[in-house]
């Protein structure tokens, strides 16, 4: 009688903790495979795979919510979402208004044509059009070192909600080159008919973002990170989503 009274009250405790755990509400943008996207209905990818590890191991409970890549920071000021991430670079700029986890991603840009066509890096000068995710840094590489040194028109660039419009478009022809995060664009030529043909060094660290001040959860965030590094649980995610090296 003892023993079973006993397990009813760990199964409460449990039950109760589960209840009480705080959930937070995470904003990502599910069009930039494989750190996040729509598969049969539902929110997967590396990033998405990595802060559920990450709220396993520190005990609190997470929703997905999708949006668009440029309304995530605007959402986390508000405090619409808790948490945002979408393979989102550190930057200075979004250090001003948002507070970013301990790297977990390393990346570059990369310029990526239609496979059959025969352009090359210069595709990014003269009258060519070129496509990128709006408030990415690769929008902000275009147009910094493009548009604002004379080289592209700022007519040329086209900006696109998702990347996988930019994509379309490429395919479509309506642009001829699209910029964006390496791992992505690496992605899109194993499976796309793209190829890439020149990668702009820029050495950006992906962080997961919190509301500018939220030390009590950017401290769970990054206790958690080095959890599931250290665990090996990051490493299993990487084999998943990006292949064995």
């Amino acid at each position: 009688m003892k023993k079973t009274f006993l397990v009813f009250l760990i199964v409460l405790g449990l039950v109760f903790s589960t209840v009480l755990a705080t959930t937070y509400v995470v904003g990502t943008s599910a069009d930039f495979p494989p750190f996040e996207y729509v598969q049969n209905g539902k929110y997967v990818g590396f990033d998405l795979g990595l802060i559920k590890a990450i709220a396993k191991t520190e005990g609190f409970n997470i929703q997905i919510r999708d949006m668009a890549f440029d309304s995530l920071i605007p959402a986390l000021k508000v405090g619409v979402i808790d948490i945002a991430i979408a393979g989102m670079t550190i930057t200075k700029e979004r250090e001003k208004v948002v507070d970013f986890s301990n790297p977990y991603w390393f990346a570059d840009q990369d310029v990526i044509v239609r496979k059959n066509s025969n352009y090359t890096v210069t595709v990014l000068f003269g009258k060519h059009k070129i496509g990128v995710q709006t408030g990415t840094t690769g929008d902000l590489w275009v147009t910094k070192n493009l548009v604002k040194s004379g080289i592209l028109k700022a007519s040329n660039v086209k900006r696109y909600q998702s990347f996988i419009y930019a994509l379309e478009a490429l395919l479509n022809g309506a642009i001829n080159a699209v910029v964006l995060d390496s791992p992505v664009a690496e992605r899109f030529a194993q499976v796309k008919p793209v190829k890439v043909v020149a990668v702009l060094v820029t050495g950006e660290h992906y962080g997961i973002a919190v509301r500018k001040g939220n030390t009590k959860l950017l401290r769970e965030i990054n206790a958690g990170l080095k959890k599931v590094k250290a665990s090996g649980e990051m490493a299993k995610l990487i084999d998943k989503y990006f292949g064995k090296k």
